[in-house]
Parts: structure tokens; sequence; C-alpha cells
């Protein structure tokens, strides 16, 4: 009987280690499914992510150049209110000379008709009275006279005209070197903006927590603050500081007609807070961006270049309800912007 058992327990371990040794291999295949699904999972979502932050940047592009556009259509509206208002005044001052023109024409048909009459007494009479002799001349020296005001009339409405056609053309050309110098500026602040960035990074370094954003330069807020709070640390202290280095050296490569600021926007996530200091996001964010406002002004740049803005959490980066997404929209975003 002891014999049978044990041979018994023997047949059954070769089943047992092949169905384990099957099992293994099916746990194997689905966790290398599973790893291959979270790779391709992760590389759509990080193309996503570089899709939308592109589209971000062409929004802002475009931002930009509406805004910048709109105060140009101001500064060309304005001109061409004062311009339209010296062509009225040449088509009122022509319409009073082609009046003027008018009268005289009709004393002067009265008076070459007069003329006429008196030729026609002339011819039918022999001898003329000094009287009559003496209004035949005044009427000449009134038809000469009358001629003369006419040339003198018709080159003052030439010129008026000719202002006038002169203003329409100004106020076109007006128009089109305003759309040229509103092309310049926005490439050339472009140019600047990307040499400052591309400047930063270099100075920072290549962090996670430090990146570009679309024309945007972004510090996530646990490198520049503690959590909660608006006291820059040691570690955002000293990036502040080189921010404001770089800016100074580009700064001075900045031609004058650009009236340049740099933005510097505070960003929360949707977490909300409620501290005596801190009653909502708006004034965390709020004093997150006066904070480095105040640095930089300490650092060396001029107040007048620069402008402090809270967003709270209402321009997040990512909508998505997740740590991850609460720490990308938890940011300080700085932008060369012209004002």
């Amino acid at each position: 009987m002891r014999r049978r058992h044990t041979a018994s327990a023997l047949n059954i371990w070769p089943g047992f280690v092949d169905a384990l040794s099957s099992l293994l291999i099916i746990v194997i295949f689905l966790l290398t499914l599973f790893a291959l699904a979270h790779i391709t999972a992760s590389a759509l979502i990080s193309r996503r992510d570089e899709a939308l932050d592109r589209l971000r940047q062409q929004l802002s592009e475009l931002s930009d150049v509406l805004r910048l556009e709109k105060q140009s259509n101001a500064d060309l509206k304005r001109s061409l209110s004062e311009m339209s208002a010296s062509l009225q005044t040449s088509q009122a001052e022509r319409d009073r000379l082609a009046s003027e023109r008018s009268e005289i024409e009709s004393r002067l048909q009265a008076a070459t008709g007069e003329a006429q009459r008196l030729q026609g007494a002339l011819s039918s009479e022999q001898e003329l009275s000094g009287k009559q002799r003496d209004q035949i001349a005044d009427l000449t020296n009134a038809l000469n006279a009358f001629k003369e005001q006419m040339a003198q009339l018709q080159a003052l409405l030439s010129d008026a005209e000719a202002k006038a056609k002169a203003d329409q053309a100004q106020i076109a050309d007006l128009g089109k070197r305003l759309n040229l110098a509103l092309a310049g500026r926005v490439e050339e602040l472009a140019r600047y903006r990307s040499e400052f960035f591309g400047r930063l990074r270099e100075v920072l370094g290549n962090r996670p927590d430090i990146r570009i954003v679309g024309d945007r330069f972004v510090f996530q807020s646990e490198v520049l603050f503690p959590s909660g709070s608006a006291d820059l640390n040691p570690d955002g202290r000293k990036q502040i500081d080189s921010l404001a280095q770089t800016l100074k050296e580009i700064a001075t490569r900045i031609p004058k007609e650009i009236n340049w600021v740099l933005r510097v926007d505070g960003h929360t996530d949707k977490v909300p807070i409620s501290t005596p200091e801190f009653p909502s996001n708006w004034e965390l964010s709020t004093a997150r961006a006066v904070a480095v406002v105040k640095v930089l002004i300490a650092d060396g740049i001029p107040p007048e270049r620069l402008a402090a803005a809270g967003f709270g959490e209402y321009q997040p980066l990512d909508p998505a309800d997740t740590p991850a997404a609460y720490q990308r929209n938890r940011r300080i975003e700085l932008k060369l912007d012209q004002r």
C-alpha cells in the first residue's frame, strides 16, 4: 500500500509542474502586454502634450499679434481721423472757391454783355460823348480785373484739389507704413524673447521643473516657494537673481522704440486655500507674482519694465483632476511682452 501511494504522488507531480509552468507563461505574457500598452499610452500622452504646447504657443503668438494690431489700428484710426479732418477742410475750401468762381463768372458774363452792348452802340454811332467813353473804359478795366480774379481762383482751386489728393495718398501710405512697422516690431520682439529664453535655459540648466511653454518661461511653484507660501526659498531667490542678470544683458540690446515689459503671472492648482494671509487662491497667486517682481526690482530691473498678475486656478495648463495635473498648474510664468 505504501509503495502504491508513493507511486501515485510521483505521477501527479509532473502534471502539477506543467500546469504551474503554463500559468507562469500566461502571467509573463499578460505582464508583457501590459508593459507594451503602458509604453504606447505614455508615448501617445507625450505626443498629445507636445501638440497642446505647440497649439498654446501658436494661440499666444496670435494673441500678441492681435493685441498689437488693435493698438496699431487705434493709432491708425486717430491718424486717419486727423487726415480726414484735413481733407474735409480742403474740400470745404475748394467748394468755397468754386462758389466764388461761379459768382465772378456771372459778373463777368454781365460785364461782357454790357461791353458788347456798348460796342454795338459804338458801331452804330459815329461819335461818342466823353461819358460813354469813360463807361467803356471802366467796363474794360472791370472785365480785365474779373479775368485776373478768375485766374487766381482757378490756381487756388487747383492747389486745393492737389492738396486733397496728396492727403489721400498720405493716408494710404500711412496705413502701409504702420503695417510694416507692426510686423517688424512683432518679429524683433520675438527674436529677443527667443534669445532671452535660450540664455535662461543655459543659465538655469535643463531641469524638468523649469521649462518653456509656448512664448512663456515656466517655473513650477515648488522651485520658488514652499507650499502655501509667497516667500521665496533660497534656491528660488538664486534662480530669480540669475534671471534678472540675463534680462539686464538682453535689455541693453533691445531698441528703445520697443516698449517691452516682463510679465510675471502667478498660477495655482484648483485645491482651495483659506488662511489668514491668503483667503483664496487669488491672493496666493498674486502675492507670489509680486514677490518675484520685488526681487527683480532689487536686482536692478526698472519697475516700469515689470508687471505682476495673479490668475488663481482659472488658467490651468492641464484640466485633469490628478496630482500630476495639479503640479503642472502650480507655476510662475514669465513673458517678454510689449505694452
